[in-house]
This record gives structure tokens, C-alpha cells and sequence, in this order.
């Protein structure tokens, strides 16, 4: 069953103050979940990985097995580093933090519901 216009306008609200009050939670719950992939962090963690490979068999190609572990340690961090999400919420790009809305998502929801309490009586 379909939302009407007045229930879409009060999701809208509602994801926009969720967005506004709780961005890391907000996007880890939309639909949209791999934009949070940063492609930098995806070439960089695939470079680390291929260098450990190499790495890893240089040491057993030279039977170093210290070499051979850092290889692969190496090739453990670039898979982690290439698929581990950033997400910098609440941060703006000077690398300040801001300030966070002085209302709550939960009391906003409930003085709404309130206020349409109030204008339905």
C-alpha cells in the first residue's frame, strides 16, 4: 500500500532530523551502503596487498621466513585497509568538530506528535 503525500512529507522530515542528529547511524542503515567505500582507500589497500604478495615470495623464494611473515602481514593489512569503511561524522573539513543540535531525534519526534495531538483535538 502506498504512503500518501502527507506520510512521504513525514518520512522525509523524519530522515532528514535522523540525518541531522545521528549521521554515522543514519548512513550505516541506508540502502546506499557502499558509497562509504572510499575508492582512494580501495587502490591503496589493493597496492599494499600485491606488495605483500611479492614480498611474501621473495622471503620463500630466499627461505626468510621473518620476510616471508611480513609478506603476508602485509598482505593482511591491505585486504583490511581496502575493505574497512571511513566514515568522518561530525567533522567538519578543517577537521573541527561541530556541534551537535541541542534537541534530541527522540524529544523532536515527540513534541511533533504532540503538536499534531494538540491540532487534532
Amino acid at each position: 500500500m502506498p504512503l500518501s503525500e502527507h506520510e512521504q512529507k513525514l518520512l522525509e522530515q523524519l530522515e532528514q532530523q535522523l540525518h541531522a542528529d545521528d549521521p554515522k547511524f543514519a548512513n550505516s542503515m541506508g540502502s546506499d551502503s557502499i558509497r562509504s567505500l572510499s575508492t582512494r582507500h580501495i587502490v591503496i589497500g589493493v597496492l599494499t596487498t600485491i606488495a605483500g604478495i611479492l614480498v611474501l615470495l621473495v622471503g620463500v623464494s630466499m627461505q626468510q621466513i621473518l620476510l616471508g611473515v611480513l609478506g603476508f602481514l602485509m598482505m593482511g593489512g591491505g585486504v583490511y585497509f581496502a575493505t574497512t569503511r571511513r566514515a568522518v561524522a561530525g567533522v567538519s573539513k578543517r577537521g573541527r568538530k561541530t556541534a551537535k543540535p541541542r534537541s534530541s531525534f527522540m524529544s523532536n519526534l515527540e513534541d511533533r506528535w504532540d503538536k499534531r495531538r494538540r491540532d487534532q483535538e
